[in-house]
């Protein structure tokens, strides 16, 4: 199983294909496993790195460092020691804040950036009373009642995966109170919103648009300084789940095509009139 020691602490990843790198990175209380769907897709044409944070999946759980400054590091030091000058960073809600990060601080290391599902460039603080309710949850260890919240929460319910649902959830009880806890305060902390007119990495970012954070969404990519949108409809939060051959085909698109908005449209339509009154 292959790990890299990588500021203080010891983290997993897992590798297919070769090419320009894919790096994937999933939220809260996730694993590489977030992305099994979408790595096989890609493999044939790209080296795809799906790494696991600090206190989740299959890396070590420190006592500290769960800050997304500190995750950002981490990708950055995966990229070192595996050689990966650059690539395209690819986050799923928790991950997506890190994209963030890494797009205003380390953007030298990044050829493009995806964000799925992001958590809100000004943070993202659930209801006090779920928060109590999904530590008592948690708690509990009852897998059953978290099964039936998956499902219910899936907005293409006929593409419930049951048995995909319940290694997520093995997943999640496994993280460690460090990163349940640490990030649960560092997603509610994130104050980016302001900062995001100077992110020039070309990015795409990806809502559901039954997503409770799809406002939010839509808002950040309005204010990205190079950035597209798609919106899945009859999507929650996790369409690489829920629309996986869909969200496969954004992604490849965006790969292959880069930032397409109103100003790349209108820059090409001056181009054409230059030619004309050339």
């Amino acid at each position: 199983m292959p790990r890299v020691q990588v500021n203080g602490t010891e983290l997993y990843y897992e590798e297919r294909g070769a090419g320009p790198v894919l790096l994937f990175h999933h939220g809260h209380t996730g694993s590489h496993e977030t992305w099994a769907g979408v790595v096989p897709a890609f493999a044939d044409r790209y080296r795809c790195i799906a790494m696991d944070a600090r206190g989740a999946g299959d890396s070590a759980r420190p006592d500290g460092g769960y800050t997304i400054p500190q995750l950002a590091a981490d990708v950055v030091g995966v990229l070192d020691t595996l050689g990966v000058e650059r690539c395209t960073f690819i986050g799923h809600s928790l991950g997506g804040g890190v994209g963030m990060w890494l797009g205003l601080e380390h953007a030298v290391r990044l050829d493009r950036l995806v964000l799925v599902a992001p958590i809100g460039a000004d943070g993202y603080a659930a209801d006090a009373a779920a928060v109590e309710r999904a530590r008592a949850l948690r708690a509990s260890g009852d897998r059953e009642q978290m099964l039936r919240e998956r499902r219910a929460g899936f907005a293409r319910s006929e593409r419930f995966d049951e048995a995909s649902a319940r290694a997520a959830i093995e997943r999640s009880l496994s993280a460690s109170e460090g990163h349940v806890e640490g990030f649960r305060v560092a997603m509610s902390e994130l104050r980016l919103g302001e900062r995001l007119a100077e992110l020039d990495v070309p990015t795409l970012m990806i809502a559901g648009a039954a997503d409770s954070l799809c406002a939010a969404n839509v808002q950040d990519a309005l204010r990205l300084g190079n950035g597209t949108l798609h919106v899945f409809s009859r999507a929650g939060h996790s369409p690489q789940h829920e629309q996986p051959d869909e969200f496969n085909a954004v992604l490849s698109d965006f790969l292959a095509h880069g930032v397409v908005n109103a100003v790349t449209l209108a820059e090409r339509q001056r181009e054409a009139q230059a030619v004309a009154a050339g």
